[in-house]
């Protein structure tokens, strides 16, 4: 059930590297920033999971080689800018940020979705079952097209993970570049979230956004097979704390970030919980008698043992001045580029005090370090 890192092991770093990426629309460039300062440390990913926004970034970099990564993420980002409207950025921020919400609401954006007229023409009104958005999804089609070769993708090198919601059963797909070729509709599928963006079929069957399901895909790490030594960069672009809402604004930024969050905190402690049992079961196996090692039923229960450690570095992006619960769709320029530096910064930092480094409990399988950004924590 175990196996080697790759990436890791060769540079020193313990285990495979794992780059997860949150669903989160525009607070996505904080997870470019990520990836950049990893890239400029010479820390390339060997495995990219991706859910929603996560999933096109991590689309854009497994899709090109590690020269051109940083160039593409930078012309995806470039083209979802919203320019700043009559000059009220600086005068009248607030409504700046208002106007620049319904200009996107009403016109979406340029390469990536725009208004489905159809889908006002009732509740009831026959749209299909692939176009039963307010948003059509065309123009994001052909921006990945464009920027990600998915022939490279397939070559798994790195593999590429993204999680979509299967619509009939309620159940989260994986869709893995080692299990079978990916291709811009899982992508694409990946980031379908209703009632905003129409499903998008895939082998006949329609899938949404993994976020609605699973918005921190860590999960997958802990579920594969064989198991590896890790070092799982986990991206967080929602609050999981947040002080108690006082007033209606409180309240809908709050319930997003509560909503979008998703139940990772509970994964990683039962994670945390069935890894130490696995290294228990391991430590017992070694303490039976030579005799016991070739008893079938032995060798059974002692398969359920693993030595393998997952050190998971949560890096919490921090929440910036006047953000409200429209931030998932703050394309503006400065929001992008505060972000995403925000990102770079904070990672830089991370890696810098190298916190997987030092002694740990061996019964230890599942080490979490929470990296919570200094812009969050001098909010807080």
């Amino acid at each position: 059930m175990d196996g080697a890192g790759t990436n890791g092991s060769s540079s020193g770093l313990p285990g495979q590297i794992v780059l997860v990426l949150q669903g989160g629309g525009a607070l996505g460039s904080y997870q470019a920033g990520v990836y950049q300062a990893l890239h400029e440390a010479g820390v390339e990913p060997d495995w990219i999971i991706g859910t929603s926004i996560g999933a096109i970034n991590a689309s854009l970099i497994a899709g090109n080689p590690p020269r051109d990564r940083l160039a593409r993420l930078r012309i995806f980002w470039k083209r979802m800018e919203q320019q700043p409207l009559l000059g009220l950025q600086d005068t009248l921020p607030g409504l700046h940020d208002r106007l620049s919400y319904w200009t996107t609401v009403a016109h979406g954006i340029a390469g990536f979705f725009q208004p489905n007229p159809f889908a006002h023409a009732g509740d009831s009104y026959p749209l299909g079952a692939e176009h039963a958005g307010y948003y059509s999804t065309v123009p994001l089609e052909r921006t990945l097209a464009e920027l990600v070769d998915f022939d490279l993708v397939n070559r798994c090198t790195p593999r590429l993970t993204v999680g979509a919601a299967h619509v009939r059963t309620s159940r989260m797909r994986y869709f893995d570049s080692r299990e079978g070729a990916i291709g811009v509709k899982h992508v694409m599928a990946s980031g379908a979230l209703p009632p905003a963006f129409p499903a998008v079929r895939i082998d006949g069957e329609l899938y949404w956004d993994g976020g609605i399901l699973s918005n921190s895909p860590t999960e997958a790490v802990f579920a594969d097979n064989p198991r590896r030594d890790s070092l799982i960069f986990s991206v967080h672009l929602w609050n999981p704390v947040g002080a108690e809402p006082a007033t209606m604004a409180d309240v809908f930024n709050r319930h997003k970030d509560v909503q979008f969050s998703s139940r990772i905190a509970t994964q990683i402690a039962r994670e945390e919980q069935v890894h130490r049992l696995r290294h228990v079961i391991n430590q017992l196996a070694a303490r039976l008698p030579a005799a016991e090692h070739n008893d079938p039923s032995v060798q059974e229960l002692a398969s359920y043992g693993c030595q393998t450690r997952m050190h998971v570095v949560r890096l919490l992006a921090p929440q910036l001045a006047r953000e409200t619960h429209t931030k998932d769709v703050d394309f503006s320029a400065a929001g992008i580029a505060q972000r995403w530096e925000a990102g770079r910064a904070h990672t830089k930092a991370v890696l810098a005090r190298a916190p997987w480094v030092g002694q740990f409990d061996p019964l230890a399988g599942v080490i979490v370090h929470e990296e919570v950004d200094p812009m969050l924590a001098a909010a807080e």
